[in-house]
């Protein structure tokens, strides 16, 4: 009896055009079923921000000679995988896969990332799922280096399961293929953006603001992410989309609440 392929949804937020995503599609057909949904425009930082009060509109691409089934949406990335999953797909994905983000969502970046967001919007819908991202801003960033590893992740991912409502945050170092020592399990470093806004003026003498920052780390564990990439590591980290503080509880059940 011959073994039906996965059928995977692909997205990301560096829109449908982005060598990253390119590059995720030829190494991810080679594993199962693909279906492409993804920003018709590049939707870095939007977080898990959802179109409410617009139109959404889905437009397919044909590709001669290409069997992948192909969508650009004007939405977010979250909006993507809602889409896909009520609108496109026939049955609900086995695995999602997002990105490759042009950049890193290591640490306090995954609170920011549309490429994470998309992964856990898909989580959200029961669906496994992955974010990829390299640690290069470049538009042609090289992503030839990393294809061998995202095949290894997700074919584990695929063949072991996650762990319910977990979803891996992948990120690779900027490095050739031999130069990477291995993949860590890794928790997220605890730092943050120390921002700056930088003021002009537009040419009829309108201010404007254009924000720039310093990444901060205030970790110095060997069990992170960050210093899982300064060391020549992939590092994932498994991430879940319940924010509650369970830590907390004890101490804020002790509050006169009701009194």
């Amino acid at each position: 009896m011959k073994k039906t392929k996965p059928l995977i949804l692909i997205t990301n937020d560096d829109g449908v055009t982005a060598p990253g995503i390119k590059a995720l599609i030829e190494v991810i057909s080679q594993i199962g079923e693909v279906v492409v949904v993804a920003p018709d425009k590049p939707q870095s930082g939007m977080g898990h921000a959802i179109t409410t009060n617009e139109t959404l509109y889905l437009n397919k691409i044909s590709l001669e000679n290409d069997p992948i089934t192909i969508y650009s949406c004007s939405g977010t990335p979250a909006d993507c995988v809602k889409i896909a999953v009520n609108e496109v797909l026939k049955r609900k994905p086995d695995l999602c896969v997002s990105g490759v983000n042009h950049g890193s969502n290591s640490s306090i970046n995954v609170i920011y990332s549309g490429t994470m967001s998309a992964a856990i919007e898909a989580g959200i819908e029961g669906i496994p799922a992955i974010g990829f991202s390299l640690l290069d801003f470049e538009w042609n960033a090289n992503f030839e280096e990393i294809k061998p590893f995202i095949k290894k992740i997700t074919l584990e991912a695929l063949e072991n399961k996650l762990p319910k409502d977990v979803v891996l945050n992948v990120n690779f170092p900027k490095l050739k293929q031999e130069e990477i020592k291995g993949i860590k399990i890794c928790r997220q470093a605890k730092a943050f953006w120390q921002e700056k806004f930088h003021k002009r003026k537009t040419p009829q003498g309108r201010d404007y603001y254009w924000l720039s920052g310093e990444f901060i780390n205030q970790d110095q564990g060997e069990d992170t992410d960050e210093w899982a990439l300064n060391h020549g590591y992939i590092s994932i980290v498994p991430v879940q989309f319940d924010l509650t503080a369970y830590h907390a509880t004890q101490q804020l059940n002790s509050w006169n609440w009701n009194e």
